[in-house]
């Protein structure tokens, strides 16, 4: 470890550090998914599914915001998202029918440390558990790291949300420690879970999700063979 001249210890100088971009793709391609840049007019109608009010009510426990009650309100909603550029919103879209079957953001984007969220992950019920939703997280991650280099890549959520801590670290990122009482959200408290993948953890992780997500690992009913959690 560095030391500095009296002999203090210190972090290891980053020569040529540059300030980061923000998001702005508009196109993320893949095998199985693609993420768009979110559009009102066309993913409303497909995302109606997802945010209205025939969603499962248990899938908004842990956001922040409810179910819409109607297209109009969602064409609203939408068109606010569509123009935020901080969270930076795409949908994720099945690449065999050019379905929009969530949504998930870019945020909190710390240009100065290159340091960036993943959150608004909102999936259908198709999308749970799917080919297509690993592959969405890997066309983000490979986003954040190759094209917008960023150093650090955060997941955080309500630490009573045992799925969502589970798929922060299936799919790599690591644990790092629960902020007590850091969120009110519908009127309750939130001690919020955080995780973390560094640039340096990326070329691992990487690997391990290009073969899950190869074909060869899933069977004829689309079945995995080996799960991520098993591959090294």
């Amino acid at each position: 470890m560095p030391v500095n001249e009296f002999n203090q210890p210190i972090g290891e100088s980053l020569p040529g550090h540059t300030p980061g971009e923000r998001p702005s793709a508009a196109l993320l391609s893949g095998r199985y998914c693609r993420l768009e840049k979110l559009s009102a007019e066309r993913h409303g109608m497909d995302l109606y599914a997802v945010y209205g009010p025939a969603s499962p009510p248990q899938n908004w426990t842990y956001l922040s915001l409810n179910p819409v009650a109607s297209v109009a309100e969602l064409d609203a909603l939408l068109q606010r998202l569509k123009q935020s550029a901080d969270p930076y919103y795409f949908a994720i879209v099945d690449q065999a029918d050019g379905q929009a079957v969530g949504t998930m953001a870019l945020q909190r984007a710390d240009t100065a440390n290159r340091v960036i969220e993943v959150g608004w992950v909102i999936y259908s019920e198709r999308l749970k558990r799917s080919r297509i939703a690993t592959e969405a997280q890997f066309l983000l991650a490979q986003y954040v790291f190759e094209t917008l280099r960023y150093r650090r890549y955060e997941w955080k959520c309500d630490a009573l949300n045992k799925a969502s801590c589970r798929a922060a670290e299936r799919l790599g990122f690591r644990f790092e420690g629960i902020f007590r009482q850091a969120v009110v959200y519908k009127g309750r408290n939130r001690d919020t879970a955080w995780f973390a993948m560094l640039d340096a953890d990326w070329p691992q992780v990487k690997q391990r999700m290009q073969r899950w997500l190869a074909e060869g690992n899933f069977d004829e009913q689309g079945r995995q063979r080996v799960p991520l959690r098993e591959i090294k």
